[in-house]
């Protein structure tokens, strides 16, 4: 893509001046907002414990939300990123993996391989790369051998479990691209970078994060939003602040199957609630992994989608 610095200075200033808000979408998404401190409402003051990765996928948070190589607005109100499985993890990969300050023999640690490539200061073009491993991701290894290892030795990486050798992996590139403020295009690559034939499930995940089970004190919204499914190839988004959207792929050689729940808690695996919300977070990983079809919102609406 060509970049031409005179046109983002003109953006620049339309920013400043508020004559466009050109900085309302960007890669704001956190990539450390999976567990622990950052959501920490622990009754012994030991956050560390408090909230293990393993929640992630089915807890909403409250402060934030987290994505691979992710979009959203600078209140983190609605949110996008990709969701990825390579067929023998035993989780869908929707965000980072690492580890607990008393995990770590160095402290806390992303245990990744992502890259931030390019980005101009209105976010009018972004690109970024996450390097998916073919074979399965080795998170109990990497917790119990930087665990055994002291402070004077060095940490137990992706490299020493042989994740990336012969290159059997995948560089997923995301790249976004602003027409104007609110029109962005998303371009999705995957890349096998290895020597044969691997399988790699790729979902683009749209939700909003969950401010309404708090009572929205703090985030000037009153109503739940929505998104539901208007044509094959489009879903439609309403939010009280944010105003109402349109997603569409415009990808003639696929039909996209979406998929629908609601970024709420999974109260019956996390606190052994029977009568919990129906569709929940982690439906998506249920789907996919588990085969569970009843996981997903059969009549298509919700409050997070993927395709």
């Amino acid at each position: 893509m060509e970049f031409d610095p005179r046109a983002e200075f003109v953006r620049l200033e339309q920013s400043r001046t508020r004559e466009a808000n050109w900085k309302r979408w960007g890669p704001y998404l956190p990539e450390r907002q999976w567990g622990t401190v950052r959501e920490d409402y622990s009754a012994d003051g030991n956050p560390w414990a408090h909230f293990p990765h393993d929640h992630a996928r089915s807890r909403t948070y409250r402060w934030g939300e987290d994505g691979l190589l992710g979009w959203t607005d600078r209140e983190c109100r609605f949110c996008f990123s990709v969701a990825l499985w390579n067929g023998k993890d035993p989780i869908l990969k929707e965000r980072l993996f690492g580890l607990t300050g008393p995990e770590g023999n160095h402290g806390e640690d992303v245990n990744e391989r992502y890259w931030y490539l390019d980005s101009t200061p209105c976010h009018t073009y972004s690109r970024a790369v996450y390097r998916y491993p073919q074979r399965e991701f080795p998170y109990a290894a990497l917790v119990a051998q930087n665990q055994a290892r002291s402070r004077h030795e060095t940490e137990y990486e992706l490299e020493d479990a042989g994740l990336f050798d012969s290159d059997r992996f995948f560089d997923v590139q995301v790249e976004y691209a602003k027409a104007s403020p609110d029109d962005v295009l998303v371009r999705i690559r995957a890349i096998n970078r290895g020597p044969s034939p691997a399988t790699l499930h790729l979902l683009p995940t749209f939700w909003f994060r969950n401010t309404w089970v708090w009572g929205c004190k703090y985030d000037d919204c009153v109503l739940r939003p929505d998104m539901r499914q208007a044509k094959d190839r489009t879903v439609t988004f309403a939010h009280e602040t944010l105003g109402e959207f349109v997603v569409a792929n415009d990808d003639p050689r696929k039909e996209w199957k979406w998929l629908f729940t609601d970024n709420e808690t999974n109260e019956r695996r996390l606190y052994g609630k029977p009568d919990g919300p129906p569709f929940v977070k982690d439906a998506f990983h249920r789907w996919l992994i588990d085969g569970e079809e009843g996981a997903v919102n059969p009549r298509r609406y919700g409050t997070k989608t993927a395709a």
